[in-house]
């Protein structure tokens, strides 16, 4: 079409008139419901009704139609069907935009249900595939992303951003393509190296799992009173109380994804694979019974992918130091080997990551082994300029709570290290991999009652009935602090960041900062002993043998609350980020609010005798007690914070349960059966129970 071109009277510029846009033509309609194209042949014997068919009205036609079908016969009935029924069927969501066929989908949260359409045909299987449909799967059924998992999306998504606006931004704006070049164009799709989908089933089915079944991978029988049992009792300790003929009998237990660590009475350390059941090594040293372990991830075996393909293994070159220093170099004057034992084979140095000989894991050596253990904690480091430019926060990692299946986050060292300590007085470190002893750390003048060790850094923190709180360097084999205040045994203990809490016999807990050696409250309340404590950085909670727990503020070391419920000794505590759970010996398990109210959300009668266990996840509560029973409980979403469901026996009834501890995907319970020790190893991971339905 020619141009039209006006000239202004006043200046030679032309004008070009602006021509609309064509209107876009409708959406084609399927085959089936186009008007049907009349052939012009005489031979079509059906051509003069098809077009006196073709004149007919909407009312009509439907006589028409009505009548020939009157006329037919069930055969050709039959075949009327046939051919009709393909050509009235119609995919809904194949027809429609993506975007309001994800919609229609999103209001489907039962997973079997997403399964079934995601066989129907091609397209659907293409549709539920997307990482948008299951990432809000895991969000309504609470299956969290792993935090390093998130970083690591949000990193990946960052830079494809990155990518594509350095890749606008080098093509010239006169290039003729730039309005026809779509982002998929200028850069490839990026392809998430994290699955929701293979993460949703994976949570799924083992949530399935601890719901209807598991696998009992391995059942150990220890006989509960040994042979030697006739032998003279051993002499009386120092400053202890006379020791009995030793049992068999299970007295601490730490667990994680690799391997479940039970001390004992008898003074043996058994240490069981997590993923096969099987008995792996028996750490034998102590004089006496173990009343106390810890188990420290290693860096080989931190995250297995073969549980979750999703986890990464645990990489301390990403733990964020807070104060700013862990990107700086120290001096090899820290590796000084005066400062460990000369004499210690390198497979022990190199299982503490004292070993900087293996290329590439000097610098993380350094940081590890630095002479001051505590520059990690965020203190200051004497002669060492802090980095400029520094703000970041203080980890994460050093911030978490201690785990109450007693294990911790190692600092980078290669092999996962056992701690344990008993009625020997000793401390001692273990090298799980090869089982031998590293490590017998002398200093307390009584019984080693209670143990825990910090995420992140070499330091374990115990309590004894000597009544002093003791600070190790483990990794170096060295006494650092000793805590005195407490005038009687120290019972319990738990520790976040750099503080720890205490709880002794003489009715007091203490807050001490293990930095300083600084005792920074006494908390008094309590009227009677204490046997337990829970601290989540933020809040403290103890209980004892007056009935009562108390809710102390950690900063303040003022009483929050007093909670009142229990008619026996409180011998178990728990605090999650929302609530507290308690079990004491008169068999109740209470859970309470930690909002400003601090009601009672739930009270469970849990068993008929003493709570000898009680441990919690966002998902379940897990009981067990001198009754002889080990229990499981759901929290229901939909009934509220805190409320619980009983769902079912975890093992058979026995004569009573010593312990019992559990990880994501494995279940340690210790119990009496027959007169003997039983040791049970459960696992609730899709590939050792069986996938359910495909989701």
């Amino acid at each position: 079409m020619p141009a039209v071109m006006a000239a202004h009277p006043q200046a030679s510029t032309l004008y070009m008139p602006i021509v609309s846009p064509p209107t876009p033509a409708p959406s084609p309609r399927l085959s089936a419901f186009e008007p049907p194209t009349i052939s012009a042949s005489i031979e079509d014997p059906a051509c003069q009704a098809r077009r006196e068919f073709a004149a007919l009205t909407p009312s009509l036609r439907f006589q028409y139609l009505a009548g020939l079908l009157a006329d037919c016969t069930p055969a050709e009935l039959l075949f009327i069907s046939t051919t009709i029924t393909p050509l009235l069927r119609r995919d809904f969501l194949k027809d429609l935009p993506a975007e309001l066929a994800f919609h229609v989908l999103s209001f489907i949260d039962d997973p079997k249900t997403l399964a079934r359409a995601s066989g129907v045909s091609r397209a659907w299987h293409h549709l539920l595939d997307d990482q948008w449909i299951w990432r809000r799967m895991c969000d309504v059924h609470g299956y969290g992303v792993p935090e390093g998992e998130r970083r690591q999306e949000l990193r990946d998504e960052e830079s494809v951003a990155d990518e594509d606006l350095d890749a606008i931004s080098n093509i010239s704006v006169s290039a003729p393509t730039v309005s026809t070049l779509s982002m998929q164009q200028l850069s490839p799709p990026l392809q998430p190296r994290f699955s929701y989908r293979k993460h949703f089933r994976y949570e799924y089915t083992t949530t399935s799992n601890w719901l209807h079944g598991g696998k009992l991978l391995r059942m150990h029988r220890m006989p509960l009173v040994p042979a030697s049992r006739q032998a003279p009792p051993q002499a009386e300790p120092q400053g202890g109380q006379a020791t009995q003929p030793s049992s068999a009998i299970p007295t601490s237990v730490a667990i994680d994804d690799n391997w479940v660590v039970v001390g004992l009475a008898n003074s043996r350390i058994h240490v069981f694979s997590a993923r096969t059941g099987v008995l792996s090594r028996t750490l034998v040293g102590h004089e006496s019974g173990v009343w106390a372990v810890s188990l420290v991830r290693g860096s080989d075996g931190t995250k297995n992918s073969t549980t979750n393909p999703h986890d990464r293994e645990y990489d301390d070159a990403e733990v964020e130091d807070p104060a700013g220093e862990m990107d700086m170099d120290f001096d090899d004057e820290s590796l000084d080997p005066a400062e460990y034992d000369p004499l210690m084979p390198p497979t022990l140095r190199h299982a503490l990551g004292l070993d900087t000989g293996a290329e590439g894991s000097a610098k993380r050596t350094r940081r590890r082994s630095a002479s001051d253990v505590f520059s990690s904690a965020g203190g200051p480091r004497s002669g060492r300029p802090r980095k400029s430019g520094s703000s970041r926060p203080r980890s994460a990692l050093f911030n978490k709570p201690s785990e109450p299946s007693g294990a911790s986050d190692g600092w980078g060292q290669p092999h996962a290290l056992v701690v344990s300590g008993g009625c020997d007085k000793d401390l001692r470190v273990w090298d799980v991999k090869s089982g031998y002893c590293i490590y017998v750390l002398s200093g307390h003048t009584s019984t080693i009652r209670c143990l825990k060790v910090l995420h992140g850094r070499p330091i374990a923190v115990t309590g004894s009935r000597d009544r002093t709180v003791r600070v190790w360097d483990i990794q170096r084999g060295r006494l650092l602090r000793t805590l005195e205040g407490h005038e009687q045994s120290v019972r319990c203990l738990d520790v976040c960041d750099r503080r720890v809490v205490s709880g002794s016999y003489d009715c007091t807990c203490r807050v001490w900062d293990i930095e300083t050696g600084e005792c920074l409250h006494v908390l008094r309340g309590h009227f009677h002993q204490i046997y337990s404590v829970a601290f989540d950085g933020v809040r403290i909670a103890s209980g004892g043998l007056d009935t009562t727990v108390r809710v102390w503020d950690a900063a303040s070391g003022t009483c929050l609350a007093l909670l009142q419920g229990h008619t026996a000794l409180v011998c178990q505590l728990q605090l999650s980020p929302t609530m507290l759970a308690t079990g004491g010996s008169d068999g109740r398990v209470i859970v309470f609010s930690l909002d400003k109210s601090f009601t009672t959300l739930q009270r469970l009668s849990a068993h008929d005798s003493s709570v000898t266990g009680l441990q919690l996840d966002e998902r379940f509560l897990v009981t067990s007690g001198n009754d002889g029973r080990v229990r499981l409980f759901r929290f229901d979403q939909a009934r509220g914070l805190g409320k619980c469901e009983y769902v079912r026996e975890l093992t058979e009834p026995t004569e009573s349960v010593w312990k019992v501890a559990f990880t994501r995907e494995t279940c340690a319970i210790m119990s009496k059966r027959g007169g003997k020790t039983v040791m049970e190893i459960w696992s609730f991971r899709p590939e050792d129970v069986g996938l359910l339905s495909e989701t």
